[in-house]
């Protein structure tokens, strides 16, 4: 982990490993694009070929994961584990239904009531990832908002789930579960297949071929957001070494690719981060390649510029010392306040969710809500009276933009210049 001060060429190094470049999706855009497209033309054959080419599983397997193995998976997880699955359901559960919008009426004059309803997604897939981790959690986080928000039909799909996995699954009652990966999934959950039928919203993290995938199928299908590595940002005055160490060493295990920063103005807490980061990482291979490669201790000048560096890169998981930060944290997925607020209590049991924008994408969203499953659709509601309060005001405005025809529905009901 380099450490570097901002009144030399430390801007140019964070600058460097902050600006993301191009994203490692944008190289498989191509073939992600044949496959796409392959799935789109080809349903189940297609699917069944690729899903065999790629992802190794046999083509006479079926696609559809059956109930029984998601409860054999359940009963014979460890009590311990599955208490921890029951608490982790229950946090997200109560914090999704804290975050869901109700439906509401206002009348802004006599005789005009303007509103909205909630409305549920028909149907949602969820992609779990299965490749460096087995990741129940992300069913977790992905399943329960859409659950939550009354989406009807749930729909997983994992290359080669774990046994922990399908346990979740059975837990919270999923029953379209199947087993296959990659970018052919995404497709077939966009488009459909004769087995798969396709779905209004796919959400989850993947690697980047799944993510080459929800970009090319966004205009056909609605996506949540486009996930690139995991970032892990801790901006302290006041922090323990070992325990900040601790969580950006948690967050680099990811992927080698983990973007791992220490913000701070004090030399001596940089310098301490440093040596504590490398040595929490030694002997796990992942995060000591993103420790090493992408991990960055700053001092910065003064407390405002290390607060203007937090926002400017904008990160997915962020440590502070206080609440009292959170005044000037601007961009950030998710904040963690404190020394005993552990990144990770955050990716299982706390309730936030924790599929959460990177790539700077925090400057724009915030992470995977109970929102992103419902749609707003707002009302409105006339009488004669209401026409008459505000019906010239509209005439106007639509003779100022010169739309005639626009002008002439409000006449219609009796509405004069």
């Amino acid at each position: 982990m380099k450490l570097v001060r901002t009144n030399g060429k430390g801007l140019d190094a964070l600058a460097a490993l902050t600006a993301r470049g191009a994203a490692p999706y944008q190289r498989v855009l191509p073939q992600a694009r044949r496959i796409v497209d392959a799935i789109r033309r080809g349903g189940d054959p297609a699917l069944l070929r690729l899903r065999a080419k790629l992802d190794r599983i046999p083509s006479q397997t079926p696609l559809r994961i059956p109930q029984i193995e998601m409860r054999l998976a359940w009963e014979s997880t460890p009590t311990p584990l599955q208490q921890a699955l029951k608490i982790a359901t229950h946090n997200i559960r109560v914090f999704s239904l804290r975050q869901r919008p109700k439906n509401f009426d206002i009348k802004p004059a006599p005789g005009v009531t303007t509103g909205q309803r909630v409305v549920p997604l028909a149907s949602v897939g969820c992609y779990i990832p299965s490749g460096r981790y087995p990741l129940p959690s992300t069913l977790l986080m992905t399943a329960i908002p859409a659950q939550v928000a009354g989406v009807e039909r749930i729909v997983a799909v994992s290359p080669h789930p774990a046994k922990e996995t399908l346990a979740a699954a059975y837990l919270l009652g999923i029953s379209e579960f199947y087993r296959v990966g990659g970018a052919h999934a995404v497709a077939a959950l966009a488009y459909g297949t004769e087995t798969i039928p396709a779905v209004d919203k796919i959400v989850g993290p993947g690697n980047a071929w799944v993510t080459a995938a929800k970009k090319l199928v966004a205009f056909d299908c609605s996506i949540d957001m486009l996930a690139g590595p995991t970032e892990a940002v801790i901006t302290s005055e006041t922090g323990d070494p070992d325990l900040i160490a601790a969580d950006l060493v948690a967050q680099a295990e990811h992927d080698p690719d983990t973007l791992a920063i220490f913000i701070t103005t004090s030399p001596a807490l940089a310098k301490s981060v440093t040596v504590a980061a490398t040595k929490a990482a030694r002997g796990n291979k992942t995060a000591t390649a993103a420790v090493t490669n992408r991990g960055l201790a700053v001092v910065a000048r003064t407390l405002d510029e290390a607060r203007d560096l937090t926002n400017r890169i904008a990160p997915e998981h962020l440590t502070v010392d206080t609440a009292a930060d959170l005044a000037w944290v601007r961009n950030a997925g998710s904040v963690f306040i404190g020394r005993w607020s552990a990144q990770p209590l955050g990716d299982y049991v706390s309730g936030p969710n924790h599929t959460l924008p990177t790539s700077g994408l925090a400057r724009t969203r915030g992470g995977l809500s109970v929102l992103d499953f419902v749609k707003l659709i707002t009302v409105q509601e006339y009488s004669e009276a209401g026409v008459r309060q505000f019906g010239s005001a509209a005439l106007r405005l639509a003779e100022a933009e010169g739309l005639t025809a626009h002008a002439q529905a409000i006449r219609a009901r009796g509405v004069h210049d």
